[in-house]
């Protein structure tokens, strides 16, 4: 039976300041790191036949509360729908004060990976 929902915790840690993903200047939780651990929170609930992987393909994200070094952030992935090969995803990032931090749809594809690559020129 496959999962219909997903969560995952870490702590905000200097590599994933705003100032190191070089998307702002302060020393906070990157927009683009909680796009990360969202995309890795719901590819976590795909089952992946052999020789397959899964990519996004779209997130609508809005990041709301700041998160300084070494806060708790925890991430949930629940499965919204499945057609086909694209799976959506609503995602919900929470504070150790369960203030919600983030929320997203996501979708992912499952392709064959040789075909897939075999795109790259």
């Amino acid at each position: 039976m496959q999962l219909k929902s997903f969560s995952q915790t870490i702590q905000v840690t200097e590599n994933q300041t705003a100032i190191q993903y070089g998307s702002g200047l302060l020393p906070v939780f990157a927009t683009p790191a909680l796009i990360a651990l969202m995309e890795n929170t719901a590819m976590q609930l795909i089952s992946l036949p052999d020789g397959s992987s899964s990519v996004g393909i779209s997130i609508n994200m809005q990041h709301v509360k700041v998160s300084p070094v070494g806060a708790d952030i925890q991430c949930t992935a629940t499965v919204s729908s499945i057609e086909g090969r694209k799976y959506t995803f609503e995602i919900i990032a929470t504070d150790r004060s369960s203030e919600i931090i983030g929320k997203a749809t996501h979708e992912r594809v499952i392709v064959d990976i040789k075909k897939f690559m075999s795109k790259i020129a």
